[in-house]
């Protein structure tokens, strides 16, 4: 009995010296709570270099259906935080969904952004297993909204499954062309927020283009500039009503805005809305109140590319607002900008609190489209 009792009083020991360690433990634990999202951008961002940093503000062109050593090139040398897809990439379904897999594969820190037009009608890519949607204007002559919201869902949801995170779509613009929903503002307003609701309702980033709106325009930017010859209330009363409605009504992390390569003489005489910051941050940042994800249109279009340096272009993008600097074909203009940037941060032209800004928008962004 007396080695029983000893027994016992051992065993009673060890128990609550177990209970202990659970309480220990649980304290631990609460210590230890789950980081909120800012907390995690700010964690990842901070653990960056500014080259990485820089290669988040970059979305490129690659070639070929399958990674390569140029492209593998391009991830891993300049940390490239984006890659945009056009038909010279994509050749079947299951292709597209190891390209988009060995692509993330180089992803360091956080996931690319894969991204493609496919906006509909004539522009819209892998046709031959993406659907294409009809275009914006035949689906505005309808009438009918709800088309535009299911397209859009069916889109969206087909692209995730080929791993494409990013749509540069729906058009916002006003105007005539078959891109457009309508010649009236309030009706592109009320498509593209249709648009919208299908896209996050596929839990993929959509985009609206291009900013402040290109309806007006009569000359292609791939090709050269021109200008905008409306004053600042016209193109609040039609062109910005499609962008103000996002804006005003949807979260800024699930939608980027694409800024054009026009001239607003109303709002800055001298610069394309893309190397504007009276366009992008004056009017888009803080009388529109936008704190999403802008992105440019494609550096090396014409109506930029014609008059700058691509080691200057990106520069004057980040300083007018942008976030991310789209360069679609050239490896060496991608290259250019990219190193543009760097050297422009390495010498202080642009403080590293701007580049933490625009980092820290992407990466939040990339965060919350993981799967």
């Amino acid at each position: 009995m007396r080695h029983f009792g000893k027994f016992l009083a051992l065993t009673l020991a060890f128990l609550l010296l177990l209970a202990g360690c659970g309480k220990v433990s649980e304290a631990d634990d609460s210590k230890a709570a789950p980081q909120t999202l800012d907390e995690q951008v700010d964690a990842i961002v901070s653990s960056m270099t500014l080259p990485e940093k820089v290669g988040q503000m970059v979305m490129i062109g690659v070639y070929g259906t399958e990674i390569n050593d140029d492209s593998r090139y391009m991830l891993n040398q300049y940390h490239i935080g984006g890659v945009i897809f056009f038909d010279r990439n994509l050749q079947s379904a299951e292709q597209t969904k190891k390209l988009t897999a060995d692509l993330q594969a180089q992803a360091d820190k956080v996931p690319l952004f894969i991204a493609i037009d496919e906006e509909g009608g004539t522009v819209a890519r892998g046709k031959g297993f993406i659907e294409p949607p009809p275009s914006a204007q035949s689906l505005g002559q309808t009438g009918d909204n709800t088309q535009a919201e299911s397209w859009a869902q069916k889109t969206g949801t087909r692209l995730k499954e080929l791993g494409i995170n990013v749509n540069f779509a729906p058009v916002a613009d006003v105007g005539t062309n078959p891109r457009e929903f309508s010649t009236d503002g309030r009706t592109v307003a009320k498509f593209v927020a249709a648009a919208a609701q299908g896209y996050e309702s596929a839990h993929v980033i959509y985009t609206l283009k291009h900013f402040p709106g290109i309806g007006r325009g009569q000359v292609d930017s791939h090709i050269d500039k021109s200008e905008i010859p409306a004053t600042k209330d016209e193109l609040m009363a039609q062109d910005l009503l499609p962008f103000k409605e996002i804006i005003a009504n949807h979260s800024p992390e699930n939608f980027m805005i694409m800024v054009s390569h026009l001239i607003y003489p109303a709002l800055d005489k001298n610069h394309t809305a893309s190397l504007s910051a009276e366009v992008q941050t004056k009017l888009l940042r803080q009388e529109l109140g936008f704190n999403g994800v802008i992105v440019t249109d494609s550096l090396g279009m014409g109506a930029v590319s014609k008059y700058g340096e691509f080691r200057n272009l990106g520069v004057q993008a980040v300083q007018a607002g942008a976030d991310i600097a789209l360069v679609c074909h050239e490896y060496a203009h991608e290259t250019d900008v990219y190193l543009g940037i760097l050297e422009a941060a390495e010498k202080g032209i642009i403080s590293e609190e701007r580049i933490n800004e625009s980092v820290k928008r992407i990466v939040k962004m990339k965060l919350l489209h993981k799967s």
